[in-house]
């Protein structure tokens, strides 16, 4: 559910073979061992690991932490890597979360981190691994936005963001997979077939940072890449228990081509609440050739003062949705995290005349009835190339949308924003709570142009329905933080998105590190995905 803008590439027959699009089967496979391959002998004397982990620690171990233990020695970017490359060769075929993997790159970057750490010049993230969505260029590689079209599209401009990951140290080892065009909340494309959730098989990761999601998950990076247009940061943070962040329309700098994409915004996601802030610290701020970043570059504090006495606004179902029982149950518990740190938490209707319908429409009538509707529209010539659902959006731009439809959408913008000041930040409260998702219980293969979703016996519109996320799409300059509330009964997460007022970074932060510290966290105690397979 996020933006692309390449034209269809032709192949390219000079390259490496990684460069070259060198599939993740092949790569993974012919790549077996290389982690043992490499072995002691990657640790450049003097620096001599001491610190000891087992193979799950490692690879779950917070940024925070790492950082710490490479600055004194004990540890170092190589074992990690090493240690999530061999995660990835046991769960990739069951998660299918990467496109194509760069290990050998990856391999020199660590090494490099770890001669940095030898001389006492580390970076703000130096040798943290970072999953990139597969919409984030690197000169070289191949950036396909889930399409056959785009199957050998390779980058010649790095994505601004990917840019202050390197300068930041951060080691980028693969390319995570997202829905065609970035224009679902699940995650299939005919190019990449299906990606699944590590915590149940069965179910979504969502989308259309779903790739990310489950790498996250499942224990093959430490941080990753996302980008929100309809909720596509947000919804798989939900679907695979992540925290993770919407900014405000111009915090973090996209490419030149995304500038007027206004519903849209790049983010980080990780699996606590500390690495997602550290990674949106690198992503923040202007860049060269994007007219519409602001300055200064905002930095966030890792920590915060408490909530007590801070006004909190819920409303369960933002006025319009069905949300299914296990939803309503956490997200109840996690206000009550909330409410015991002092907050004073107050339900409120929000009243915004909209169905999950409308609010739909008004959605892709904002993203379809300017520049990306007409290059998505373009890809009508190659139909048969597409997926079901790229079909669908494709003939929409091309059979639908026009100023009128941007009339409509700006008319329901200001509509919307009207009724959120009116119900909630006019009247004192200092942050909005709903759930993520209206349910966890959507398949893995979920086609939303075939197929229906019913919530407490009402069938829900079969393309956002089920999700809370798009209003602050169409609100985009209201940062919302997305933070996980626990496991259903199909032990798929759950989640709620905190939203404050416009370019409020700071307080939609201070809530979040307020749950991050009470709530009970996924990732520990025994609460990590099992790849189970179970409806």
């Amino acid at each position: 559910m996020d933006h692309s803008h390449h034209a269809p590439g032709t192949p390219n027959h000079d390259m490496s073979p990684l460069a070259s699009g060198y599939s993740r089967r092949a790569f993974l496979k012919a790549s077996t061992g290389i982690a043992g391959a490499l072995g002691v002998a990657s640790l450049a004397a003097p620096f001599a690991p001491t610190y000891a982990a087992t193979e799950q620690e490692m690879i779950y171990m917070p940024a925070g932490e790492q950082l710490a233990l490479f600055k004194a020695k004990k540890l170092s970017p190589v074992e990690v890597l090493k240690a999530q490359i061999q995660r990835a060769e046991a769960v990739e075929d069951k998660v299918n979360a990467f496109t194509y993997s760069h290990y050998d790159e990856a391999m020199a970057a660590a090494k490099e981190s770890e001669a940095r750490y030898m001389t006492g010049s580390p970076r703000a993230l130096e040798g943290i691994t970072v999953a990139i969505k597969d919409e984030y260029d690197k000169v070289g590689w191949i950036t396909t936005a889930g399409s056959k079209l785009l199957k050998d599209n390779v980058a010649t401009k790095n994505h601004p963001a990917v840019d202050k990951l390197l300068k930041a140290g951060a080691v980028i080892h693969a390319q995570t997979t997202v829905p065609e065009m970035y224009f679902a909340a699940v995650t299939w494309t005919d190019l990449w077939g299906v990606t699944r959730n590590p915590w149940n098989l069965h179910y979504a990761v969502g989308g259309s940072s779903g790739g990310s999601g489950a790498a996250l998950a499942a224990g093959m990076t430490t941080v990753a890449t996302g980008s929100d247009m309809g909720g596509s940061t947000r919804i798989p943070c939900a679907f695979n228990g992540l925290y993770g962040y919407k900014p405000p329309y111009g915090r973090n700098a996209p490419p030149p081509s995304s500038t007027f994409l206004l519903p849209a915004t790049e983010g980080p996601m990780a699996r606590n609440f500390g690495d997602m802030v550290r990674l949106q610290n690198v992503m923040v701020g202007p860049a060269p050739y994007t007219p519409t970043s602001l300055r200064p570059a905002l930095e966030l504090p890792l920590t915060y003062e408490g909530i007590k006495g801070l006004r909190i606004a819920y409303d369960m179902d933002q006025s319009w949705a069905q949300i299914d029982p296990d939803t309503v149950r956490n997200t109840e518990a996690a206000l009550k995290v909330l409410a015991d740190q002092g907050a004073i938490v107050e339900e409120v209707d929000l009243k915004l005349g909209m169905s999950g319908s409308d609010i739909r429409a008004a959605l892709v009538k904002a993203l379809l009835s300017g520049a990306f509707g007409a290059e998505l529209a373009g890809l009508l010539a190659y139909e048969d190339q597409l997926t079901s659902y790229g079909r669908f959006f494709a003939r929409a731009a091309a059979e639908e949308m026009g100023p009128q439809q941007a009339l409509e959408a700006a008319n329901a913008i200001n509509a919307l924003y009207a009724r959120i000041q009116d119900e909630v930040f006019l009247k004192g409260y200092q942050a909005l709570i709903s759930p993520t998702l209206a349910t966890n219980k959507i398949a893995a293969d979920y086609d939303p142009t075939t197929e229906s979703v019913v919530i407490n016996n009402e069938e829900v519109d079969p393309h956002v329905g089920w999700v809370l996320t798009a209003l602050w799409n169409l609100l985009n300059w209201n940062p919302v933080v997305a933070v996980p509330t626990g496991l259903g009964a199909n032990q798929v997460p759950t989640s709620m998105q905190i939203a404050t007022p416009t370019y409020d970074d700071l307080s939609a932060m201070r809530v979040a590190a307020a749950y991050a510290q009470a709530a009970p966290p996924l990732f520990a105690d025994g609460r990590f995905p099992d790849f189970r397979d179970r409806v």
